[in-house]
């Protein structure tokens, strides 16, 4: 159609796995228009805490993690900022016996991956972290985990897309999303669109996409719970998780301490931060963190991202569609497998495969639900 405007690719959602699969795209040459109804890396992208982690990613997801951590590397090749990305080592907290037992299990498992952390405990971890509270009794270190500010690197990865060749729209919603047999059709604000592939990574709002095609997943929004402090002389040597959850903490170069645990409030579609769950995540952080016992919190927020029943992301290949890719449900651990992603989902389009092994993502493995308003 003459008044149509075709790409190879087409990718809705300009979240950070949108955007990094765009210029992965772009650099091998392909065609490629990126829609998103908001603003690039504006949503659970960009208001993420940041955290580069591999260390506590279940086996399944260890290849991938350590795909994307290369890739992070490259930052400033690929993007031409380094995102404040920094090899701070994360340090995972236990606080009970048998959460030295499971670091120490997760090590062995990592380790067969590549992965390298270290486990400490007692004495000798008391006088490593003499900053730590005594609620941490030990922890495991992984040192080539690190830290950045997601509020650069997403929208970082959608600049360095458009200056690639690949066209980015923002506040363009997307709607009639048809696959005619031959070429997936749909509307993008005021101009009909046609693509051979179609890759969705709309985050949290991906079963709207996936329902077009007839198959969605039991997918539920979550609203992570975070908080910064204003600026505090450096203690934090690490970025910080505890094992099970429940606490998170980096500090940044300028002294604010980002800290996060819990949920916070939303109705699907927007989220806010809750005041009753960071007064009490905040207890929780001083007891390890005993230097933030007098910190002012200057800001608090929220974001929406979804979550699947096992963890894991969805990845591949529809089970309907012809050259329909899925790429969301990171269930708040997307950031650092984002950038690979992209890269592997450039994989599947140019080659039709990808070294990485994605078998445990497919969407399959979950019984398909109908969505009830398609876009």
């Amino acid at each position: 159609m003459s008044d149509t405007r075709h790409y190879q690719v087409a990718i809705v959602g300009g979240g950070l796995v949108g955007a990094s699969t765009a210029l992965a795209l772009a650099r091998k040459g392909f065609s490629v228009g990126l829609f998103e109804r908001r603003f690039c890396g504006a949503q659970a992208s960009g208001v993420n805490y940041g955290g580069v982690r591999t260390q506590g990613r279940s086996a399944e997801q260890l290849p991938l993690a350590v795909r994307a951590r290369r890739v992070w590397n490259r930052l400033p090749e690929l993007i031409g900022i380094d995102g404040e990305f920094t090899v701070s080592g994360h340090l995972r907290l236990a606080r009970r016996d048998s959460d030295i037992d499971a670091l120490h299990a997760w090590s062995a498992m990592a380790r067969e991956h590549g992965v390298e952390s270290e486990v400490m405990s007692g004495a000798a971890f008391r006088r490593r972290y003499p900053w730590l509270g005594a609620a941490a009794i030990g922890g495991s270190l992984c040192a080539s985990d690190g830290h950045a500010n997601p509020r650069l690197v997403s929208p970082g990865f959608a600049a360095a897309a458009r200056a690639a060749g690949a066209h980015v729209r923002e506040q363009t919603e997307v709607a009639g999303l048809a696959f005619d047999g031959n070429r997936f059709q749909f509307r993008a604000g005021d101009e009909r669109i046609s693509a051979d592939w179609l890759v969705n990574s709309s985050g949290a709002w991906s079963n709207k996409v996936a329902g077009c095609f007839g198959e969605t997943v039991p997918m539920k929004p979550i609203y992570p719970n975070m908080w910064v402090t204003e600026p505090l002389p450096r203690f934090i040597g690490h970025s910080l998780g505890v094992y099970g959850g429940g606490v998170y903490a980096r500090q940044v170069e300028r002294g604010n301490c980002v800290i996060g645990g819990g949920r916070g409030h939303g109705d699907g579609e927007y989220a806010q931060p809750s005041s009753d769950t960071t007064r009490a995540v905040m207890r929780e952080a001083c007891a390890l963190l005993p230097g933030l016992a007098d910190a002012l919190l200057i800001r608090t927020w929220s974001g929406v991202e979804g979550e699947t029943p096992d963890g894991n992301p969805i990845i591949g290949p529809s089970a309907t569609t012809p050259r329909l890719l899925h790429a969301f449900g990171f269930c708040g651990g997307g950031f650092l497998l984002a950038p690979g992603v992209g890269e592997l989902l450039a994989d599947l389009v140019a080659d039709g495969a990808t070294s990485t092994p994605i078998e445990p993502f497919a969407i399959g493995r979950f019984a398909s639900r109908p969505v009830p308003a398609a876009l």
